[in-house]
């Protein structure tokens, strides 16, 4: 078939290799997001997507908004047989969704019909899933809601930040996707309807979501680090200034820490929360680049009885 892949961050990066490496489809054109500011020099970058479809040869088209002329116009002449979709970043109209004779199929990081939206695998870690996945499915119009072609199915490690878990699920769901797109032209996959029950939600995380409530039970203050790394990362606050929570361990025989109180030791950073203490391992102040935590309250000299988040 000949395809537009549609995708913008890292995570998508995996699929198009796939179905470049595919030797069935033709990948014409690449659809991202537009170049965005990034660094210091706040410079213009392209996407990843753009990036390796430039190494590639391929087309690259950026709309600022899907529903542009200029780009539907484009998109008619390509005429594809499908698009494949991962993490574009936009919401497509209906005027675009109708150009493909197969439509739009959307690599998705959860297991529909659980975890629709913008953040699955962030919501599944913060929720304390033991499983999660990827589906692949028909783009309508609603949320996430499309009939689904396939999964693949992955556990979810115990220290596991959502950054792991989209990393191995960005390689597994490409193999998935390519195998639909087979599936898809042979006429040997047909799309199922999602079950009406267990619809979850996954909202983009927000920089308020990311903040640590030490009153919450410590596996919940865990699931929070996890879920946050590497973006938009959790914090908290140590003498009105942010800190960022890179990695804590959990520590269940000390219970005798109040909620965000501070312990520092000769190598170790305890705090406690609403149900047992958790462990300070790295951290990242505000302007400084991260290091372990034992190094930063050496630095700072955390004194008796000292809080986080107050």
């Amino acid at each position: 078939m000949k395809l537009v892949f549609a995708g913008t961050p890292e995570v998508a990066v995996p699929a198009l290799d796939a179905l470049l490496a595919s030797g069935r489809h033709e990948v014409a054109a690449v659809v991202t997001r537009p170049d965005a500011p990034a660094g210091r020099g706040r410079r213009l970058v392209a996407s990843p997507v753009a990036e390796r479809a430039a190494e590639a040869g391929i087309e690259v088209l950026k709309p600022a908004r899907p529903r542009d002329p200029e780009f539907l116009e484009r998109l008619r002449q390509i005429a594809p047989d499908c698009c494949p979709v991962v993490a574009y970043g936009a919401l497509l109209p209906r005027v675009a969704l109708d150009i493909p004779a197969h439509g739009w199929v959307n690599l998705h990081f959860s297991l529909l019909p659980a975890w629709r939206g913008a953040a699955p695998a962030q919501h599944a870690l913060m929720a304390g899933d033991e499983f999660t996945g990827a589906s692949t499915f028909l783009i309508e119009e609603g949320l996430d809601s499309g009939p689904v072609y396939g999964t693949v199915t992955e556990r979810i490690r115990p220290t596991d930040t959502s950054g792991d878990l989209l990393t191995r699920l960005a390689f597994a769901g490409s193999g998935l996707l390519a195998a639909t797109m087979d599936g898809i032209e042979d006429g040997t996959l047909k799309a199922v309807p999602q079950p009406a029950d267990g619809i979850t939600l996954a909202p983009k995380i927000t920089v308020e979501d990311a903040r640590i409530d030490w009153a919450a039970p410590a596996l919940r203050v865990d699931r929070v680090v996890r879920g946050c790394t590497p973006a938009p990362g959790a914090w908290t606050t140590f003498r009105g200034e942010r800190l960022k929570l890179v990695q804590v361990a959990l520590r269940p025989e000390r219970t005798d820490l109040a909620p965000g109180v501070l312990e520092a030791g000769k190598n170790s950073v305890l705090v406690g929360t609403g149900s047992h203490a958790v462990e300070l391992v790295w951290v990242q102040a505000q302007g400084k680049k991260p290091m372990k935590a034992a190094d930063w309250a050496r630095g700072v000299r955390i004194g008796a009885g000292e809080t986080l988040g107050a």
